[in-house]
């Protein structure tokens, strides 16, 4: 560029480098979701750092339960229970089934973290693969349960139930009352099969681990979903 003179050059790099930044920072706050330092909220998409925010709510009760106070989701908070490795100071019951369907029994109180998965899981899995196989919605969660002071089978980790950060899922009720059980309907065959599988493959990048009947025989009748805390984020599907 002979004749032009440096300083304009320098301009014209600044003036491009504010216009990037400025962009940058309007897709920032179009897309919080994508941004791990973004507050989270139920109302926004599932996004690229939304597993680390609901895996990191799992050491933020604080957090965790001022998400849901936002939301005005009705919950109550149940009292600690265990301490150590098997204290659980997140318990919860939905005091409605706007975010999660009812769940059957209705006294499993998973954790905050765990709620808050299931909320995205349920808007973004479970209702729209529901639609498509059966063209109605899940009204009710049938699960085995959440808090259990114990280890993993097997192995000498501690098991997530042992603070409430998990929840075992076996069975779906529709809304005209039909029942879907992973004891009973996991087998490939029907559109029953077809609606468990989509839902564990929909549940891969929200929680921390999945683990299905695929996995072991442990797993037969239910789906096992937590939010474990793993310093890289990864997770574990199967």
């Amino acid at each position: 560029m002979k004749g032009v003179r440096p300083y304009l050059i320098w301009f014209a790099i600044a003036i491009v480098l504010a216009v990037g930044a400025i962009r940058v920072m309007q897709w920032v706050r179009a897309h919080p979701e994508h941004v791990p330092g973004a507050r989270f909220e139920f109302e926004h998409p599932k996004g690229w750092a939304t597993h680390r925010k609901l895996m990191n709510f799992a050491g933020d009760d604080a957090a965790c339960f001022a998400a849901f106070d936002r939301a005005k989701a009705g919950y109550e908070r149940r009292p600690v229970v265990g301490t150590g490795q098997c204290r659980a100071s997140q318990r919860m019951v939905l005091t409605g089934n706007a975010l999660v369907p009812t769940m059957r029994p209705a006294n499993a109180a998973p954790g905050c973290a765990v709620t808050a998965a299931m909320a995205l899981w349920t808007r973004d899995v479970v209702q729209p693969a529901a639609r498509k196989y059966f063209g109605r919605n899940v009204v009710e969660l049938e699960n085995l349960g959440s808090y259990n002071c114990r280890k993993i089978a097997g192995r000498d980790a501690q098991s997530e139930h042992s603070t409430a950060n998990a929840i075992d899922i076996s069975g779906f009720v529709l809304a005209d009352g039909t029942r879907i059980t992973l004891a009973n309907d996991w087998t490939p065959g029907d559109k029953r099969s077809e609606f468990l599988h989509a839902v564990r493959d929909g549940s891969c990048d929200l929680f921390s681990t999945v683990l299905s009947p695929d996995h072991n025989a442990a797993h037969a009748d239910h789906f096992h979903l937590d939010m474990a805390v793993r310093t890289a984020g990864w997770s574990i599907c199967r």
